[in-house]
């Protein structure tokens, strides 16, 4: 999803760090001139706030039809929607772990005020994971300082496991 609209754009990144704005690294001008990419999963949370109107041209798009789209092209939507709009509601700015191996970063205040000490990886209640995974992501958030949260979901319930590394 694109916000064109600088104005548009620089309101919804520094009023809750959603997106990530085209070109630019590290934003610190509060007065940024490119375009907002947002996640699908920040575009549904957003809407779902009121504080944006999706278009395809000129045609208004529905949540309903964003969340079809969303479920066709995000692999696990419902879990990882489930988590981010948890902790968002938590009041914790949530951001795309990819970097750092993990679905989310979890920032108390935001990119830019803190570090973020949270990497966040979802996984269904019965999903099967690799413990090495585990221990991989775990590696390398603790090499960042990050401490790993496990976010196990079942149909009505998100679970967070926090993993700490200690020396025997």
């Amino acid at each position: 999803m694109i916000v064109s609209d600088p104005i548009c754009a620089n309101k919804l990144y520094w009023e809750g760090f959603y997106g990530s704005f085209l070109g630019i690294q590290k934003p610190k001008s509060k007065n940024i001139n490119a375009p907002l990419e947002l996640s699908l999963i920040e575009a549904i949370y957003l809407l779902e706030k009121n504080k944006l109107i999706v278009y395809a041209g000129n045609t208004n798009v529905s949540i309903d039809e964003l969340r079809k789209v969303a479920k066709k092209l995000v692999n696990r939507f419902n879990e990882l929607y489930a988590v981010y709009k948890d902790l968002r509601e938590r009041g914790f700015v949530v951001r795309r772990g990819l970097k750092f191996g993990c679905d989310y970063l979890v920032y108390r205040f935001g990119p830019g005020i803190d570090h973020a000490p949270y990497g966040v990886q979802v996984y269904l209640e019965n999903e099967y994971y690799d413990p090495i995974n585990i221990v991989r992501m775990g590696r390398l958030l603790h090499s960042v300082r990050k401490k790993l949260i496990i976010a196990i979901v079942d149909e009505n319930t998100i679970k967070y496991v926090v993993l700490n590394w200690w020396k025997p």
